[in-house]
């Protein structure tokens, strides 16, 4: 199942077309996939730029196509001689601030052409690294077998990470190939497994949607609007400048979203403006 199976899912359950989610999950991978509609669409970006959680199992051992075990092998080495520390060791180099190279087969786009629709094409796709963060690499068990060893490790990183090139890399620094065999997302955001639902609970409409002043609140710093500068925004005039020059929520004094807002020029203007609009949700 891919993550555009589970917003047309949404979309016949909520009654509209206008449902989107924030960050794309592999088909083989499970776990929390954020899902806007509506007014909640218009969040999905902010929220899929926030730092991500994973549990996941590399395999040593074996290179495959697409960095995981869907994909063709490779190559295959004896494993079985890499002790715990050089595994350690090759992971504790990403940790931090690194240069990652994407999976070739992924969504990335070359010359305005999905990575993978090349690959599958024939081609042979070399994506450019891009820096990213790594603030946490643990390993929590390492298992052994004949010739491969598979280590599960848990992540926390920044957007545009690829949880698959951590496998590939560790494996190839290790001279025996790597791939990814399972991935769980456990975490978006402030949005955990905790607060999800189940595929079930969606197909049957069983859920409360997050009211959008929630989510708000929980993604952005916010800046309380008196009635008067509610009036402004409402003919596209700016605010006085807020303290903060990250983007900042406006809010109501009932918690309703009623604009994004960023400094610009001496004044708070807005970037999208809500109340204007039918009150959205967003949901997990």
């Amino acid at each position: 199942m891919t993550s555009h199976d589970v917003v047309a899912i949404a979309r016949r359950v909520l009654g509209t077309r206008k449902v989107g989610h924030a960050g794309t999950l592999d088909p083989m991978a499970t776990g929390v996939l954020i899902l806007g509609f509506n007014n909640g669409t218009r969040l999905l970006g902010y929220i899929t730029s926030g730092d991500k959680s994973y549990q996941a199992t590399m395999v040593l051992g074996a290179a495959t196509i697409t960095d995981d075990r869907e994909g063709e092998i490779l190559s295959q080495k004896d494993a079985s001689g890499i002790t715990d520390d050089e595994i350690e060791i090759e992971l504790a180099k990403m940790r931090g601030a690194i240069m990652q190279r994407p999976s070739s087969v992924s969504a990335v786009k070359v010359d305005g052409e999905r990575a993978y629709a090349r690959v599958r094409a024939g081609e042979s796709v070399e994506i450019a690294a891009r820096e990213i963060t790594i603030s946490q690499l643990d390993i929590q068990v390492i298992r052994r077998f004949d010739t491969s060893i598979e280590v599960d490790i848990e992540v926390t990183c920044s957007a545009g990470t690829f949880i698959r090139a951590i496998a590939r890399d560790c494996g190839q620094a290790l001279g025996v190939g790597g791939h990814l065999s399972s991935l769980r997302r456990t975490r978006i955001a402030n949005y955990g497994l905790d607060c999800a639902i189940t595929l079930e609970q969606l197909k049957i409409g069983d859920f409360s949607p997050l009211p959008l002043g929630d989510v708000a609140r929980g993604v952005f710093s916010t800046r309380e609007l008196h009635l008067d500068e509610r009036a402004e925004l409402s003919f596209g005039r700016p605010l006085t400048c807020n303290p903060s020059d990250e983007i900042y929520a406006g809010m109501s004094g009932d918690n309703e979203l009623i604009a994004l807002l960023a400094n610009k020029d001496g004044f708070a203007k807005p970037i999208a403006v809500f109340a204007a609009a039918q009150q959205g949700r967003i949901s997990l």
